[in-house]
């Protein structure tokens, strides 16, 4: 990669057919996705270099891994199978539990570090064709008729890009009120990595409580111990919960999701981040696209968030291929990208959204209804592998 083709001063101006603003993991994807396409193509990063150090873990579909086998980058990732999934809710009778076995899958979805996939993606970026720019600051982001512009800083300069297409994979909290709808839950998720006393077997567990759901998924071999843990906790309960000692840590959580899974023994470093729904507006200009966070920001419940943006940045190279490379950031693009992933965001969003506001409450009549249906579903194999499926592979499963 030639970090430093693209680095005129404001005065100049210098030109790609596809600029993507953001060099996470989902705009990694798009990058790698556009590979041997001929198309310029230039990736910008605030960071330094590619590197994170974020125990942080993801759910990651089987639809992912699929995606992620075709980028290069499933090879030597560290990612836990997940076998089976564990549905239940506190305070009430009804649970469910799928298995990849009933579905036809070799697993339901795997678990990996953040960082780990973080590293597996830009140890692919070298051989993509991008231009890679780190230390790129963005400060404009504005779209002609006739092309896109970025205004960026990277070290003490300012500089200028231009290109027919622009994507934007940042945070979905950084767009401009006007851009998004909002939802505040009110909620935060605090993460942290624990351990139980019996092996996990790759099974995760959704645990839904009056104050959220907590969610626990495995970590290395079926006869490890070591569970990533997402426990939505109250906005104003936040701080205590990451003060208490690691024994009353411990104990909390215990009460909160039971015994099924024994005692839990450790806990790692805790850290905690709020918990919103944003969904970006439809853009005004077909020169300026927006993809993962920068497009929806989801609830951590049923894992659907990430996934959904390996999936964005999937459709939108497919779209971007079959366009001509004078007629990228054209309307016809847009169009066809945004009537591509209608269905499967608006279903993700539409259905993390309902389990939160359905299972996040201790209402009598709510509580009962919860179990039956936990219950009915559990009897109902088909009902179990299509659930299943839509969270393997989104809008495609249906």
């Amino acid at each position: 990669m030639n970090a430093d083709r693209l680095t005129p001063h404001v005065s100049g101006l210098s030109h790609v057919d596809v600029a993507i603003v953001g060099g996470g993991p989902v705009g990694m994807s798009l990058a790698l996705a556009l590979r041997d396409s001929g198309l310029s193509v230039a990736l910008l990063e605030a960071r330094e270099r590619l590197a994170v150090a974020d125990p942080r873990a993801l759910a990651l579909s089987q639809g992912t891994r699929l995606i992620l086998e075709r980028l290069g980058a499933w090879d030597g990732l560290a990612a836990t199978a997940i076998d089976s999934i564990h549905v239940s809710h506190r305070g009430g009778l009804g649970r469910a539990e799928l298995r990849a076995a009933d579905a036809g899958v070799p697993a339901l979805g795997y678990v990996a570090e953040y960082g780990d996939l973080y590293a597996a993606l830009a140890a692919r970026l070298p051989d993509c064709g991008a231009t890679l720019l780190t230390g790129a600051r963005v400060v404009s982001v504005r779209a002609t008729s006739g092309y896109g512009a970025v205004g960026f800083r990277r070290g003490d300069d300012e500089h200028l890009l231009s290109a027919g297409l622009v994507v934007l994979s940042e945070g979905g909290g950084s767009l401009p009120a006007e851009l998004r709808r909002d939802k505040d839950y009110g909620q935060s998720a605090v993460v942290a990595s624990v351990d139980g006393e019996r092996p996990h077997a790759g099974r995760a567990y959704e645990r839904f409580t009056p104050e959220g759901p907590i969610a626990l998924l495995p970590l290395g071999a079926p006869d490890g111990h070591r569970y990533a843990l997402v426990w939505t906790t109250p906005g104003d309960q936040v701080e205590a919960r990451l003060a208490l000692s690691d024994a009353d840590f411990l104990a909390s959580l215990q009460a909160a999701f039971g015994d099924r899974q024994g005692r839990f023994t450790r806990t790692g470093p805790r850290a905690a981040f709020p918990l919103k729904l944003h969904l970006a507006a439809p853009s005004t200009s077909p020169r300026l696209l927006r993809i993962g966070n920068a497009a929806h920001v989801l609830h951590p419940v049923a894992g659907q968030g990430f996934n959904l943006g390996v999936r964005d940045a999937w459709k939108l190279a497919e779209a971007i291929l079959d366009t001509p490379p004078a007629r990228l950031g054209e309307a016809d693009l847009a169009r066809r990208y945004a009537q591509s992933r209608h269905l499967d965001v608006a279903g993700g969003s539409l259905m993390t959204d309902l389990l939160v506001e359905a299972f996040s409450n201790d209402h009598f009549v709510a509580r009962h209804a919860r179990g039956v249906a936990l219950a009915l579903l559990d009897l109902a194999p088909p009902l179990k592998t299509l659930f299943a499926r839509k969270m393997m592979f989104g809008a495609q499963a249906w």
